[in-house]
């Protein structure tokens, strides 16, 4: 989605873009960062921005600039300006501006608004070459003095363009923004205020901000309409106009060329002598032959311009009374705008504000980045810090009366604004609107905004009814009413026509509202300039073509002529030849001096006939180049041959040197002679390549003589090599097969003898290459792997690694997504109002109705449910956020929502160490498990303050739980450490091993206490019958193991039959984990090196029987593993600790890995 800020100014335009990375100006065609604001016709083709200032000078009457001015106006208000304009001009029906041009011969009228259209259109393009994306959504910026007229006529512009303005902002709000946005160092203890004066091409705007941290205010708007860089490039032109018609006796006023060429001149001079006391001026030919020359000093200039001057501080004072002011209390004077660049305006600006003015802000582009900023904070694809704003209207509003004024809305008021209004009078009603009559209004400017007329569907009896009426000043600072009703049940006391402020809950009757807007433009009026700017693209587009196509045939001629008299020399016949040179030099002829009103059918009918005259040719010089390809490619292949035959024996030395020898006199006898056919002779000689390649690989490499990767296939060796990952996967399941209750342990047991069978079988076999069996064993591997954990699984739940596709908690999973998403958006629509909030309540009552139904539906996949869910989200999402998207408040309720789901979810890891806990409690005696509920109990209380605490971030309470989380873990590990035989025989168990117990005793195990039990006794008796034949010292300690474990079980009771299970099996795992290292040491003893420390190996082997209790220290406080940066089973020195033997040690990822 598109965030773009547009600053359409009287001389120029800038476009900003929004980013995740800041805000970007864009350049146009030209890479320059300012389009000018100039819509040009020539004869066929239109030409906008910068290619339309190229026209200019060689075209006036025909280029439109300064459009700015015109919108909005009456022909009778600017009359004076529009005698300043090279282009022609009339009065509308309506008294409007009418733009008249001529154009595809005939002639056109245009009103303002069509051609701001146009520039928008124009820059809307530019936008979407950078973006390479469609931009509809935008911001626009407007003067502070712009009138309700004028603010639609823009509005009515941006849908001819194809735009949607998300808001029209004032210039000095954006400039504000773009201050403010930036600036950190504001003071909390008051407003900071800030003074911008915004001097443009063609007005001069002044605005008033008072900064807070997070929020900024317009305290007051004042212009100067008429007072900005071309009033001051005026002066210079008078002065040079008169002076060179006293000195060379030429009227530049009366020439509209000259005088564009004047202007351009002097607004150069005026930017020389910002930086320099003096400035020449010259131009060539201004009317005729005559050139002429002058010359200024920056002393002279300021003279001339002291009456402008003087008005620049007018503005400045209009806004410091209207916010009440003085100069002390102003911070800082930020300067901005092209026009500010003048010397003089800021030694003025400096006499009357006491202080220098600053310039931290770009002049020419500060307002389109604030617009810019503000896209990006309405638009939902972009997150802006929270940032407040509220602007001011500068005009006055009320319902003028014979009977009194009644004020809707005060100068100053901050907008948008509802103002609710009771009044007494008869239906239907025609309700004028008007600004006041005011100072600072623009001269010749009307003030009557228009009417609106209030009606009913049905006819009244009544003589007068009560009627409330809603009007609204909206974002783009347009009034319009909201809605008009009849209050039925309400006593008659009001009879003045216009009442007071009303708020109740009588019961209503709507009437209907419409707009009698006497200047806008109507409906058809906008329906006709869209059919309008269609055409008129189409019709550059078709120039373009024919230009494209033009220069195609351009390029075409000269290339050819070059091709003839070089690569094409030797292929081309004379007569050939003339005839085409003939064609050449016609087509050059037509196309410099009769084709510029020729279309692109015509110029690509005279290509088509070019090249069918060229293409014999082009055929012959191809072929030519094919069959010298193929002659090097065959002189390659003999070369090629005739080395590799060197070093074969004599026999086939002997026969490749014989072909190779016939392949090269055919060769030689084919190229002396003239061939009638090239395609033949390109076939003939690409065959005769293949047939050499052909035999003589085959007399070097004949079928039976490749050499074999391995000289003995069916080597004994290399086919019990083949074997060892078969044998060892039914090594692995016999032994697993001894912990696994009678009938598993059979299963097990019986699809290892078929395995072995088969293999031996396989070894067996004679005649089968090594490659098969290899790729038979593999094969059968997979499928007794697949067996074998069938088996294991369909008992075990606790060693699956998934659960059934379709259980109950996999597709409650999978439908939180959506659940998310309906709780967000169902507190969302609480802050909207009540036909917003009703619309989003009944997509989330859709959206749940829906996944009850999919998530109880039978048979349907995961998977399928998964996807369909996920779907659901993103229309869920899409049509809740388009009803959003209308109000003004959405990005800060939808931030304050996200904050909600934010703080709940850092609560989440607090909470299921709680949940953890408390059920560990329950397995230990009744004294240590009333310690662990008392901890878990002030856990929770502190985590229900933290949580509803306001005032502190969401990075703050993260850590806070953070570090909370370690304490509660450190205490309770505490208190089962010292609690019975249980907690000191299993160790103490990591997060990770205690989460997955709670799932544990969560699911349906289909092991009972009684097949547990009986798995430990015959693992115990296996490794105390392995004890016998093991050295006297590691049969010790695996008898010693065994013994342990063994008054463990004896000690123990299945209380609870799912945690029991869950304790079985760890400690099984555990047990057979630090047998097998007794027995891999008696193999393997730790080999030291030089320096004592363990080689890698035995570091592995001390490693699977070392553990280190849970991240806590001997004071009980959780230890800081952010700190120290140590693994829990290593000490800070990086080394294994040393074991414990006081019982049965496990490694915890092993286990937790088995889970």
């Amino acid at each position: 989605m598109s965030v773009i800020g547009f600053d359409i100014g009287n001389d120029s335009c800038v476009i900003a873009a929004a980013k995740r990375g800041g805000v970007d100006v864009l350049l146009n065609d030209e890479s320059k960062r300012e389009t000018p604001a100039v819509v040009s016709f020539g004869e066929k083709q239109r030409f906008l921005g910068s290619a339309g200032a190229a026209f200019a000078t060689a075209n006036p009457t025909s280029t439109i600039s300064q459009i700015k001015r015109l919108i909005g106006k009456l022909y009778k208000e600017v009359e004076g300006d529009l005698k300043l304009l090279p282009f022609a001009t009339s009065e509308g029906p309506r008294g409007g501006i009418l733009i008249e041009l001529q154009y595809l011969k005939t002639k056109w009228t245009f009103t303002p608004v069509e051609i701001l259209g146009m520039l928008l259109k124009h820059l809307k393009q530019i936008t979407e070459k950078n973006l390479e994306s469609a931009v509809v959504d935008c911001v626009i910026g407007i003067p502070s003095y712009f009138t309700d007229l004028q603010r639609r006529m823009y509005l009515d512009a941006a849908l001819i363009a194809g735009l949607k303005p998300l808001r029209l902002i004032h210039d000095g709000t954006a400039i504000a923004l773009g201050y403010g946005m930036y600036k950190t160092d504001f003071s909390e203890s008051g407003p900071t205020n800030v003074m911008f004066v915004d001097i443009g091409h063609c007005d001069t705007q002044v605005t008033l901000a008072a900064f807070e941290p997070g929020e900024m205010k317009i305290l007051s708007h004042s212009f100067d309409p008429n007072l900005g860089g071309r009033d001051f490039d005026e002066v210079l032109f008078h002065h040079f106009a008169a002076q060179f018609n006293e000195k060379y006796k030429i009227d530049v006023k009366a020439n509209a060329r000259a005088s564009v060429r004047l202007r351009a001149s002097c607004e150069k001079v005026k930017k020389v002598l910002s930086a320099n006391a003096e400035a020449p001026i010259s131009i060539e030919c201004l009317i005729g032959d005559t050139d002429v020359r002058g010359f200024i000093t920056r002393e002279e200039f300021e003279k001339l311009s002291s009456k402008l001057l003087d008005r620049v501080i007018i503005p400045c004072r209009m806004a410091l009374k209207d916010a009440d002011l003085s100069v002390d209390k102003i911070s800082t004077v930020e300067l901005v705008g092209s026009g500010s660049r003048i010397p003089a305006i800021t030694r003025y600006l400096t006499m009357f504000f006491e202080k220098e003015p600053t310039r931290t802000l770009n002049a020419s582009e500060c307002v389109a980045r604030g617009c810019a900023l503000r896209c990006a904070m309405l638009s939902p694809s972009l997150k802006v810090r929270d940032y407040k704003i509220e602007d001011s209207f500068p005009y006055s509003i009320e319902i003028p009366s014979p009977k009194g004024e009644f004020m809707l809305f005060p100068k100053g008021s901050s907008f948008p604004k509802v103002t609710k209004m009771e009044l007494q009078c008869n239906i239907p009603l025609c309700l004028p609107v008007a600004y006041i009559n005011e100072r600072n209004f623009p001269a010749g400017m009307s003030h009557l905004l228009g009417s609106f007329g209030i009606g009913m569907s049905e006819p009244s009896d009544a003589e007068k009814v009560d009627v409330e009426l809603s009007v609204k000043l909206n974002n783009h600072g347009i009034v319009e009413i909201d809605s008009a009703k009849i209050l039925e049940d309400k006593n008659n006391f009001a009879r003045n026509l216009y009442a007071r402020i009303l708020m109740d809950n009588s019961r209503v009757l709507n009437l209907s509202i419409s707009e009698n807007l006497e200047y806008a433009s109507t409906n058809d009026e906008l329906r006709e300039a869209k059919e309008k700017e269609k055409k008129l693209v189409q019709q550059d587009i078709k120039v373009e073509d024919a230009k494209d196509q033009r220069n195609t045939l351009e390029s075409f001629v000269y290339d050819t002529r070059s091709k003839l008299s070089g690569a094409y020399r030797s292929h081309v016949k004379d007569s050939e030849k003339e005839l085409i040179t003939t064609n050449l030099q016609k087509t050059e002829d037509w196309l410099y001096e009769d084709s510029d009103d020729e279309s692109e059918q015509d110029y690509t009918g005279r290509l088509i006939s070019l090249k069918k005259l060229l293409e014999p040719i082009e055929n012959r010089y191809n072929e030519e180049i094919a069959i010298a390809k193929a002659t090097n490619s065959l002189k390659i292949c003999i070369a090629k041959y005739h080395s590799h035959a060197d070093s074969l024996p004599d026999d086939k030395k002997e026969r490749v040197k014989k072909h190779c020898g016939e392949a090269e006199e055919w060769l030689r006898n084919t190229i002396s002679q003239k061939h009638s056919s090239p395609k033949t002779l390109l076939t003939e000689i690409n065959h005769v390549i293949n047939v050499v390649e052909s035999t003589c690989e085959s007399i070097i490499r004949p079928k039976h003589s490749y050499p074999r990767n391995e000289e003995h296939v069916d080597s004994k060796r290399a086919r019990e090599k083949a074997a060892k990952p078969l044998q060892t996967c039914i090594t692995k399941y016999n032994l697993l097969a001894e912990s696994l209750p009678a009938k598993m342990k059979e299963e097990v047991k019986n699809e290892c003898r078929e395995a072995e069978k088969w293999l031996v079988n396989a070894l067996s076999q004679k005649g089968l290459p090594l490659k098969t069996l290899s790729t038979n064993i593999n094969h059968n591997t997979k499928i007794f792997e697949s067996n074998c954990e069938r088996i294991i699984n369909s008992k075990h739940s606790y060693s699956r690694k998934e659960e059934h596709v379709d259980s109950k908690s996999a597709r409650e999973n999978a439908a939180k997504p959506l659940q998310t998403c309906i709780r967000k958006y169902n507190l969302l629509a609480d802050s909207l109002p009540a036909d917003k909030k009703e619309e989003v309540k009944l997509v989330c009552r859709e959206a749940e109705q829906w996944l009850v139904n999919a998530v109880s539906r039978k048979g349907l996949s995961l998977k399928t449910l998964s996807s369909d869910i996920n779907h659901n989200v993103k229309i869920v999402e899409s049509n809740c956020e388009s009803i959003i998207s209308s109000v003004s408040s959405y990005s800060k309720n939808e931030e304050h929502v996200e904050s909600t789901i934010a703080r709940e979810k850092a609560a989440k890891p607090l909470q299921t160490c709680i949940a953890k806990y408390n059920l560990l409690a329950d397995s230990l005696p009744a004294e240590k498990k009333e310690e662990v509920k008392n901890e878990c109990r002030e856990a929770e209380q502190w985590l229900v303050n933290a949580v509803s605490q306001k005032g502190s971030s969401l990075k703050t309470l993260s850590y806070s739980i953070n570090q909370y989380i370690k304490y509660v873990e450190s205490k309770c590990e505490n208190i089962i450490s010292s609690a019975s035989s249980l907690q000191r025989h299993e160790g103490p168990m990591d997060s990770d091993l205690r989460n997955r117990t709670v799932e544990l005793d969560q699911k349906d195990h289909s092991m009972d206490s009684e097949n547990a039990t009986k798995a430990l006794e015959a693992c115990i008796a296996k490794y105390h019958s392995l004890a016998e034949s093991l050295p006297a010292n590691i049969k010790t300690k695996v008898k010693g193991e065994c013994m342990r474990t063994e008054e463990w079980l004896v000690s123990q009771n299945a209380s609870s039959p799912n945690l029991y299970v869950a304790y079985i099996n760890h400690v099984i795992e555990g047990f057979q984990r630090n047998c097998e290292s007794i027995i891999r040491s008696k193999a393997s003893p730790p080999r030291h090196d030089g320096h004592g420390d363990l080689n890698e190996g035995d570091q592995r082997i001390v490693a699977d029987h070392t553990y280190q209790p849970v991240n806590s220290d001997q004071t009980g406080q959780p230890m800081d593993m952010e700190q120290t940066g140590q693994p829990m089973d290593t000490e800070q020195t990086g080394q294994p600790m040393e074991s414990d033997e006081s019982g049965p040690l496990y490694n915890i990822q092993s286990i937790n890995q088995s889970f």
